[in-house]
């Protein structure tokens, strides 16, 4: 599996994400500011709670955004060893799983050529386990097992 599939994909979605956030921060931004929503009594709370979901999509549309600038620059060149921008597969009770470390959004799951791969960070558990491992290593893995890395692109 070519690196460079796994980051379009990644890529591709962090896009879809936007898109659909953006639409959605667009109107909360416009019924937070319509002066036909204004408060009808001291009780009336749509506008203010309008504006909260407007402010939470407009950070979040600002984290996805760096998250897309941050993948669409790693370094993607081989390595023996773990680092940002690896594409791992490690081996655990006779099944394969493949996680690409990516700067940010840990958890994010894309298919490419048939296979799940899912985004982890430095930071998480598995990640941190992760960094600097090569080829062979065995890994212990944050439910008290162990896994062994197959490869690392």
């Amino acid at each position: 599996m070519l690196k460079s599939a796994v980051i379009t994909a990644i890529l591709a979605r962090l896009d879809a994400e936007l898109e659909v956030l953006l639409r959605g921060a667009r109107a909360s931004f416009a019924a937070a500011t319509d002066p036909d929503s204004k408060a009808e009594n001291k009780y009336d709370t749509r506008t203010l709670e309008a504006s909260y979901v407007a402010r939470g999509q407009a950070r979040r549309v600002a984290e996805l955004q760096a998250a897309r600038q941050d993948f669409a620059a790693l370094n993607t060149s081989l390595s023996d060893s773990v680092r940002a921008g690896s594409l791992v597969e490690l081996g655990q009770q006779g099944a394969n799983e493949l996680y690409f470390m990516g700067p940010a959004e840990g958890g994010l799951e894309v298919s490419v050529e048939g296979r799940e791969v899912m985004v982890i960070t430095p930071a998480s558990p598995l990640g941190s386990r992760l960094m600097g491992a090569r080829a062979g290593d065995d890994v212990p893995l944050p439910s008290g097992r162990r896994a062994r890395l197959l490869q690392v692109h």
